[in-house]
């Protein structure tokens, strides 16, 4: 199978969703090959995992129809939700971080976080991973 930008954007996208995904190890590939410019890999590859992000904050704002924030009655769940609470927005520039940023993201759908800033800041967190990863991946290969 040829790497294109497009199966760049589908790995992104998934990664950023509970379905398993290696979107770093295409972009460092990509980035390594030298067939694409840095501009069009990060664009693609941040585009793809923002909105894989986004679709997580949705499932959690849908889920407030389901079960408020403040129905949760355990230790672990009230910790995690006033943290969040506490920091608000700026926890999710970490969205990029395994495991703990799908909870981010869902977490700050369903306590309703703004949809533009949460937006802004998931895509400006995962742009910096990305870029990180293409330097990374330019230097050694």
């Amino acid at each position: 199978m040829e790497m294109s930008l497009g199966w760049l954007f589908l790995s992104a996208f998934t990664s950023a969703t509970l379905l398993p995904g290696s979107s770093e190890v295409l972009l460092g590939a990509m980035a390594a090959q030298g067939h694409w410019g840095m501009a069009s890999l990060l664009l693609w590859a941040t585009l793809g995992n923002t909105l894989g992000s986004m679709t997580s904050w949705w499932l959690g704002w849908l889920a407030t129809y389901k079960k408020k924030p403040e129905d949760f009655q355990g230790r672990g769940e009230q910790k995690a939700l006033a943290w969040l609470k506490h920091h608000g927005h700026w926890c999710l520039l970490l969205a990029w971080t395994p495991v703990l940023g799908d909870g981010l993201c869902l977490l700050a759908g369903w306590l309703r976080l703004s949809f533009w800033r949460s937006l802004i800041l998931i895509g400006l967190g995962k742009l910096l991973r990305y870029a990180l990863v293409f330097l990374l991946a330019s230097q050694i290969f």
